[in-house]
């Protein structure tokens, strides 16, 4: 069996479908809505914060059981029910129409797993075990909090901005990898960590200076 391709999705505005109205499709509609999805849920019965988030208008709840129209239009749908033959009812239709599906603990009804997340600002370390275990994934996720600590979320911000302004320049490839090493290879992340903001600034003109003197 091959192995699954790893992916980072861009959600913003993207329709997405969650079926079911307890806590794992609360969970699911939060973790949509922070990366500013159009969540759409079907369920007779949901959790209170999802009757909340409704009234709010931060997402659609259509109360009552799921049905083939619920599909239009939508980008991926999550199946947070504990009915297999449902759950594999709503796959095979998802499937149909080239819908990205996920069922909650049933992985063969699933096209994809949502993985164990570290987030430091634009830096996101997950973890997969491709729905084999997702307990351990998150536990791996866990050990890493210790090692990969705020400064690195810094650190990445500030590469990213800098990588806009060298690639704004007329340097060619050669000559901006290099600087981007340089980068990368310096004291900078340490610099951050103990809060040398001052230290910071000279090394990144350091760093710079081949182009910017």
């Amino acid at each position: 069996m091959a192995h699954l391709y790893p992916i980072f999705l861009n959600l913003v505005g993207k329709n997405c479908l969650i079926v079911g109205g307890g806590q794992v499709a609360e969970r699911k509609a939060a973790n949509l809505l922070e990366h500013e999805a159009r969540v759409r849920l079907v369920s007779p019965r949901v959790e209170n914060n999802i009757a909340a988030w409704a009234d709010e208008g931060l997402v659609e709840w259509i109360p009552r059981e799921f049905q083939v129209q619920d599909l239009m239009g939508a980008f991926m749908v999550f199946i947070a029910t504990d009915t297999g033959q449902l759950n594999q009812m709503i796959t095979e239709l998802c499937r149909e129409q080239g819908i990205l599906v996920n069922a909650v603990d049933d992985p063969p009804n699933c096209d994809f797993y949502v993985p164990s997340v570290l987030r430091r600002n634009s830096l996101a370390l997950a973890v997969s075990t491709e729905g084999k275990s997702p307990l351990y994934a998150a536990r791996l996720r866990r050990e890493l909090e210790d090692i990969i600590g705020w400064e690195h979320g810094e650190y990445v911000d500030i590469l990213g901005r800098l990588r806009e302004e060298v690639k704004a320049s007329d340097l060619d490839i050669t000559q901006r990898r290099e600087i981007f090493s340089r980068l990368v290879d310096s004291d900078l992340l340490e610099l951050i960590k103990a809060g040398q903001d001052e230290k910071v600034e000279e090394r990144i003109k350091e760093c710079m200076s081949s182009w910017r003197d």
